[in-house]
């Protein structure tokens, strides 16, 4: 398979909502060339285990994506767990239906809904776990952390990842549509692994292991992640880490 080009062209720029931005997306959104997926799944080789050590509860368990995009985490909690299950939720439904695909084999154990977080079905209610990667970018923090309070139920872990703040001053997500040309991208924010620390707490989350992980890419990540990530050499790209829910009930102060 050819190598993606590191910057491909466009033609102009177009932001649209970001369920409709990933429809687009979703055909291309694993083989484009992404290095910040890259780089995620690469530090989701250690955070999976981290999560699965900090669920108390008894097996089996049930677990909630939030933002499930083409599944690629939700087939990684499959595999490792054979008696979970899971409820896999996004904005998206073109990424849903790639998820749905990808994930064929587990259809007796996972469960798939369209959902922009802010009105969840049941089954994404108190769950022993939640996991969150790539996607608190396009939410407001009282919203994401209003929704994962909901899905969390009290002692459970939650694990989240984001864009690093450093990066999303200089870049957002997005990709080139090549049917058009033009460089799409859904609604951002830049969300700071400090900010996200301060309004996990008001929601009863406590970040777990002394803070967030974030990671810059060195010179040496390159080939690994893909000839889009030479530019952002030295710049912080992505943070991430485990919370407990420690309380229950209405906002904290």
């Amino acid at each position: 398979m050819a190598t993606p080009p590191s910057d491909p062209p466009f033609t102009s720029i177009r932001y649209l909502p970001t369920g409709e931005a990933y429809d687009r997306w979703a055909p291309i959104y694993d083989t484009d060339g992404n290095f910040l997926q890259a780089l995620d799944s690469l530090e989701m080789q250690a955070l999976l285990p981290q999560l699965i050590s900090s669920i108390p509860s008894p097996r089996p368990w049930r677990i909630v994506d939030l933002g499930c995009g083409t599944g690629r985490n939700t087939s990684q909690l499959l595999a490792q767990l054979p008696d979970c299950r899971v409820v896999a939720l996004d904005a998206s439904q073109g990424m849903l239906d790639v998820a749905r695909a990808r994930l064929a084999c587990y259809q007796d154990r996972v469960s798939f809904a369209q959902s922009d977080l802010l009105a969840p079905p049941g089954t994404a209610l108190a769950a022993d776990a939640a996991l969150s990667t790539l996607v608190v970018e396009h939410v407001p923090l009282a919203a994401f952390f209003a929704q994962a309070a909901r899905a969390v139920r009290l002692g459970g872990a939650l694990l989240l990842t984001n864009m690093h703040e450093q990066m999303g001053a200089i870049s957002q997500a997005g990709f080139v549509d090549a049917r058009t040309g033009e460089k799409i991208r859904p609604r951002s924010y830049a969300h700071g692994a400090g900010e996200v620390v301060r309004e996990a707490r008001r929601w009863g989350f406590e970040v777990l292991g002394g803070g967030l992980e974030e990671r810059a890419v060195e010179e040496g990540m390159v080939e690994r992640l893909g000839p889009r990530s030479r530019k952002w050499v030295g710049v912080m790209c992505w943070y991430g880490g485990i919370f407990r829910k420690v309380r229950d009930g209405e906002v904290g102060g």
